[in-house]
């Protein structure tokens, strides 16, 4: 194993050195010894090794030294401050494991492990913060802290996956922050930095972003600055590799807040993916969003309101990550997107301009439609606005699949997260009217045809020849029936049109064929056509 440490956080160098600390008035030996040493350290050994002469009388700003190893040792629990999707807690003993919860206190032997599109945010003794992203492991080795001196020992061990650390400097001696992975073992006394355990056929890396970290194994060692990386090959000692530097972030199709938030930026020489993520602007540490792309730019959809970071790196073919580009982000709390109605989901729609509808939200000022050919809605095709609750394209779609979602706009032009993309497909093909075979009674021919939900309305024409250049018939009726004389006999062509609400007349259905015989023969009372041909 590859072993990472800092010289001045290492155990033994800890043991050897002193905690100094400069005498308040009213202090004394035995208050001293009472609060800072171990039970077993009597305070007349702290008198020796100050060489003191008068436990009675100690000089205000003189300064005492506490050997580390006589130092009290007492636990210093960790802090689950956020979390993000699903995020297991398994317990010291590894026997039960549950949904961790926010706020919840974390001891030695605890286990963390998030699952895809999930991060925790760990929060320690000494306001050191760790991040765990997804599909990653962490154990809790050891959390403690000396006595009320303000240093914390905190020891992590990552079992797979990445973490970010904001590691708080080191107040004395003994401080100390280690993070364990399969490959290496990293210890600081306050930096910020990257860790990788080298999962999925990565390397294993130690991204350094602030500070200094020296890596060190059989193999070899090596000082590592601000942006570069320790990169863990196998039988190798670790190399220096530069992080890729931030990429340049293009002017956004519209001010980032304003959701959907479209991000686009320039290519960087040498990088394989990028990494989007959208971070706390006030604790970087907790993570609201993150993607993994191989394009030039991402869509964020839904952010709950707050202020953020939006961060984009670059990334190796190794899995090493770059310098973050940044910028600032606001979404404002906004109302809930609607339900959407019509077309359902997956439905077929025979109008090239069919009707969208959705819920009212009495809270929204109006309500923004979209309708793409893909589900992320990379290709946009339409997208317009209406304080109403339904309406129909601008300009017709053609036969093909499609997805639509709507978001409402707040009365302060807040825009909510848009509503689940819905699936639906627009066909030519004609439409079925489910016509039944016409009845002549009297000398009236009646005839009848299946009705329609959308439609108030329909439009009937009868003729003689198929292209319907001269109409016997042209009639709109509010029932799904019509009724003329009965025209001569021979052979006729009918077809329907659906006119809806708003008065948007959809295709004509496919023309179809009846024939009226010479003669018409009577069966049960009433006069029942002969033929009718689809």
């Amino acid at each position: 194993m590859l072993i990472l440490f800092f010289a001045l956080g290492s155990s033994s160098l800890a043991n050897a050195q002193d905690w100094s600390y400069r005498v308040r008035p009213g202090d004394t030996l035995w208050d001293l010894g009472a609060r800072h040493l171990r039970s077993d350290r009597p305070w007349q050994q702290l008198q020796a090794h100050n060489n003191i002469a008068d436990p009675y009388h100690l000089r205000p700003g003189q300064t005492l030294r506490f050997p580390i190893a006589w130092l009290r040792l007492r636990p210093a629990p960790a802090r689950l401050l956020a979390r993000r999707g699903t995020v297991t807690l398994r317990d010291a003993e590894g026997a039960a494991s549950h949904q961790a919860v926010e706020g919840q206190v974390l001891g030695i032997g605890n286990e963390l492990a998030t699952g895809p599109d999930s991060s925790a945010t760990l929060e320690f003794a000494d306001g050191s913060k760790l991040q765990l992203r997804e599909n990653s492991v962490v154990r809790l080795d050891r959390l403690s802290q000396y006595g009320h001196t303000g240093m914390v020992d905190t020891r992590v061990r990552l079992q797979q996956g990445r973490t970010q650390q904001q590691v708080t400097p080191a107040k004395g001696p003994a401080s100390r922050y280690i993070i364990q992975s399969p490959a290496a073992t990293s210890s600081v006394r306050g930096t910020r930095f990257r860790v990788s355990a080298g999962d999925a056929g990565k390397h294993a890396a130690t991204e350094v972003l602030e500070g200094k970290v020296l890596v060190s194994s059989s193999l070899g060692k090596g000082l590592f600055l601000p942006g570069q990386a320790a990169l863990q090959h196998e039988g190798a000692g670790p190399a220096t590799v530069a992080l890729l530097p931030a990429p340049v972030l293009k002017g956004s199709q519209q001010p980032l807040g304003t959701l959907p938030i479209h991000v686009s930026w320039e290519p960087v020489a040498g990088a394989a993916a990028y990494r989007i993520e959208v971070v706390d602007a006030l604790i970087p540490e907790i993570l609201v969003f993150a993607r993994d792309t191989g394009h030039l730019e991402a869509g964020i959809d839904s952010l709950p309101p707050g202020e953020y970071r939006l961060l984009v790196r670059a990334v190796t073919v190794e899995g090493v990550e770059g310098e973050d580009a940044q910028a600032p982000m606001t979404v404002a709390d906004a109302p809930a997107p609607p339900l959407t109605i019509r077309p359902a989901q997956g439905e077929t729609v025979s109008s090239a301009r069919p009707r969208f509808e959705w819920t009212r939200n009495p809270q929204a000022a109006a309500t923004i439609l979209q309708i793409a050919r893909d589900a992320s809605f990379r290709d946009l095709l339409a997208e317009q606005s209406t304080n109403g609750t339904r309406l129909r394209p601008d300009q017709p779609l053609a036969p093909g699949d499609y997805f639509w979602r709507v978001a409402s706009r707040g009365m302060q032009g807040q825009q909510s997260a848009f509503s689940q993309p819905q699936p639906m497909t627009v066909t030519d093909e004609p439409v079925v009217t489910g016509m039944q075979p016409p009845v002549a009674r009297r000398g009236q021919l009646t005839i009848r045809w299946q009705q329609s939900e959308s439609a108030q309305r329909y439009r009937v024409q009868i003729s003689r020849d198929p292209a319907f250049s001269k109409l016997l018939l042209d009639r709109e009726v509010e029932a799904p029936e019509v009724a003329l004389d009965r025209p001569s006999a021979g052979t006729w062509h009918i077809r329907f049109q659906r006119i809806e609400d708003d008065g948007y007349a959809g295709p004509f259905s496919a023309p179809q064929e009846f024939k009226l015989p010479c003669r018409l023969c009577y069966v049960g009372g009433g006069a029942l056509l002969l033929l009718l041909a689809l």
